[in-house]
């Protein structure tokens, strides 16, 4: 069988409604506004294990997600979860909810962070729908993209953040028949000498740590350190899976498919054995059959990347009060990411000394495809600015922003 015709196969296995989004599954959709959506039940428990598996799956070596002997000396007295470790239990923002069999992909997140999740911890989330509207696109067509709220609270209902979710909703045979992404090749080829500087990179990233980054000192304009991620693997793609504790197989497998067939199919590359129509994550064939050049990252993923990126920069002693990352390019198998970032205002509010930075990932072509913000609350010298532990006495909701930032709920 030639690999066209195994494609084939693929595309002709993928579940889809005839005519790809209707105006009666769209209303379907927006009759869900306001409703509480069930949300995932994987990692349930923090403790030193499940983060330091989640901060091993995004390549984060901070030792202050790691190492005990290390962290009992910060201002936290022990390890603490990486801002973006909630991950392990739901991935806000993921496509799982309305218009059946129309594919879909995680968009962005906006973070608002309150509480650090510590060893020992509950891990509990509430999420509702908040908006479902409709767009064109390039890549697709007609194109749906859909906001859903989610709140992570510890086992004393103590919010620990809050994220606004959203992700596109495609036509899967136009996005393969429009081919946006169809010179955009498949794998990128590197010289040994840049191989070489990638590594370089990699092995250079260091975090800030115990030394404090204070407010004062801090200059608009003043460009982050890059941290590096790629060339990407399915050995990294599926570090991330095992970070976040996500997996079910044979009978567990089985019995999720029959809730929700419109999310599987009989895969003929692997017998007819059954797979998500999210594989296209780890096979090339099925991101092919819905218009991407292959297998690529997971939005969350890159997400998280940009958060080691403030992490790193800001120190043991700040806190990171927002991430907000929009997954706007694939990143696919091969891609390295540079996750960039430059301080773009600072200002006092109600005694909090914040600043806001502009924050992108870019990859080996130059084209940015995860653009965002981040505001850090950082300690300050002025001794009438009251020292923090986290970010819970701060709402960004009372914040005024420039004009050319986006609020922190975007619908």
């Amino acid at each position: 069988m030639t690999q066209q015709q195994s494609q084939q196969q693929v595309v002709e296995t993928l579940p889809e409604v005839e005519g790809g989004i209707s105006d009666e599954a769209l209303a379907a959709a927006r009759a869900m506004i306001g409703v509480r959506m069930r949300t995932e039940q994987y990692v349930r428990q923090a403790n030193l294990d499940t983060m330091l598996n989640f901060v091993n799956g995004i390549g984060d070596a901070n030792p202050l997600f790691r190492d005990q002997e290390y962290a009992v000396y910060s201002k936290y007295g022990s390890v603490v979860g990486h801002p973006c470790a909630p991950y392990m239990r739901h991935w806000s923002g993921r496509t799982r909810w309305g218009l059946p069999g129309v594919h879909g992909f995680f968009a962005g997140n906006d973070w608002e962070f309150f509480r650090v999740l510590r060893p020992g911890d509950a891990v509990n989330c509430v999420e509702r729908v908040l908006d479902v509207q409709e767009k064109q696109s390039a890549y697709s067509g007609r194109l749906v993209i859909q906001y859903v709220e989610t709140t992570y609270s510890n086992q004393r209902d103590e919010v620990v953040a809050r994220v606004v979710g959203w992700c596109t909703r495609h036509q899967r045979r136009a996005s393969r028949e429009r081919g946006k992404y169809a010179d955009v090749p498949k794998r990128h080829e590197y010289t040994e000498d840049e191989l070489a500087e990638i590594d370089e990179q990699v092995l250079n990233e260091t975090a800030r740590g115990g030394q404090p980054r204070y407010w004062e000192d801090t200059e608009i304009g003043e460009e982050l350190p890059t941290v590096v991620r790629g060339p990407l693997s399915l050995q990294d793609v599926s570090a991330f899976l095992v970070g976040t504790g996500r997996s079910s197989a044979h009978g567990v497998l089985l019995r999720e498919a029959m809730r929700h067939p419109n999310h599987f199919f009989r895969n003929p590359e692997s017998g007819g054995g059954l797979e998500y129509t999210g594989i296209g994550h780890l096979r090339d064939s099925v991101a092919e059959a819905v218009g991407v050049p292959g297998a690529y990252d997971y939005g969350p993923q890159r997400v998280s990347w940009l958060g080691t990126l403030m992490t790193n920069w800001m120190g043991d002693d700040a806190f990171l009060k927002r991430l907000r990352v929009e997954t706007r390019r694939f990143n696919v198998y091969g891609d390295t990411q540079f996750c960039k970032g430059r301080v773009a205002r600072k200002y006092i509010h109600q005694g909090n000394a914040l600043v806001d930075i502009d924050i992108w990932a870019e990859n080996q072509r130059g084209e940015v495809t995860a653009p965002g913000m981040a505001t850090v609350l950082l300690p300050s010298r002025d001794p009438r600015n009251p020292w923090f532990t986290d970010g819970s006495q701060l709402s960004l909701r009372d914040v005024t922003l420039p004009e050319e930032a986006p609020p922190i709920l975007p619908v």
